[in-house]
């Protein structure tokens, strides 16, 4: 099958994050949607669009072998959101790879999949990183973290590394 999930915040997205993710993970072959909590657009912080092609609730976790949620100011939304949690929880109970850049792995925290996993982010003071603690993740403060089926990965300069390891799963 071959297919990526990318989840980006309907608004704010990281651009840089997106682009280097979606170039890792399209150089290993993989056929990229883009999910978002509502369909049509989603604008980037940085000026980017992309169209979404699958609203959160309408996502069926089977159709996709790797999901990969984006950072960005928008994303610190998402860690609120039962959409993207519910996806988080059903993509690992499935057996499918999981990961999340710069701000977006708090989603992957609150969701609860970072329970006893090796994780990082993006961490403005410590707020972030503490957020992965309270939630049961060691935060190791690394560019990026592989435990298991999870990529974590803390910001836009490691976005094609992020994409690449995810494909290598």
């Amino acid at each position: 099958m071959n297919r990526v999930l990318i989840i980006l915040a309907q608004q704010g997205y990281q651009d840089k994050e997106y682009a280097g993710t979606r170039n890792g993970l399209e150089s290993a072959g993989y056929e990229i949607m883009i999910a978002s909590t509502e369909a049509g657009e989603c604008l980037g912080k940085f000026g980017g669009s992309a169209l979404v092609d699958l609203a959160l609730r309408d996502v069926d976790i089977k159709e996709f072998d790797i999901i990969a949620f984006i950072g960005g100011p928008g994303a610190a939304a998402l860690a609120q959101d039962e959409d993207a949690k519910r996806i988080a929880r059903d993509a690992l109970a499935h057996g499918k790879k999981l990961g999340a850049i710069c701000i977006a792995p708090t989603i992957l925290a609150r969701a609860g999949v970072l329970k006893g996993k090796r994780a990082t982010v993006w961490d403005n003071g410590g707020v972030q990183a503490k957020l992965l603690q309270s939630e049961g993740a060691t935060y190791t403060g690394e560019s990026v973290t592989r435990d298991g089926d999870i990529v974590t990965a803390n910001g836009p300069e490691v976005a094609e590394e992020f994409g690449q390891l995810l494909a290598a799963l």
